[in-house]
């Protein structure tokens, strides 16, 4: 189960870096709110990937469920529940704010990472 994958490892450097970037410079209405989180639950994919060998479609329905959950807890305030409200790492991290539009940014990042699986299977 447990298997280090170099290549996903690099990938998922490579969106940490991108998340961090975006975190920090871009202030518009479509790529941190959006494509941010696009990213993110790519970036979580990915980066469980770099360290255990499991199937696409599981690991890609646990990410979606984890990033879903985490932003149902945004609609019940738990950064506030916790305690962490004056965290500025909590507070991008965790999120503070529920959006629909957020949940259609995780699906349609693990559509695009089921594709690419697919895609490389197909190769193979």
């Amino acid at each position: 189960m447990f298997q280090f994958q170099l290549k996903y490892f690099l990938i998922s450097v490579f969106l940490l870096s991108t998340e961090i970037c975006i975190a920090l410079f871009a202030h518009d209405r479509f790529i941190r709110p959006f494509f941010g989180d696009f990213l993110v639950v790519i970036l979580i994919y990915y980066f469980i990937k770099a360290f255990f060998s499991l199937p696409a479609l599981s690991l890609a329905i646990g990410v979606l469920l984890f990033a879903y959950l985490i932003e149902i807890l945004q609609y019940f305030n738990i950064v506030n529940v916790l305690g962490l409200q004056h965290s500025t790492i909590a507070r991008v991290i965790i999120g503070t704010s529920f959006e629909w539009t957020d949940m259609l940014a995780y699906t349609l990042g693990i559509v695009l990472v089921l594709f690419l699986e697919w895609k490389t299977l197909r190769r193979v």
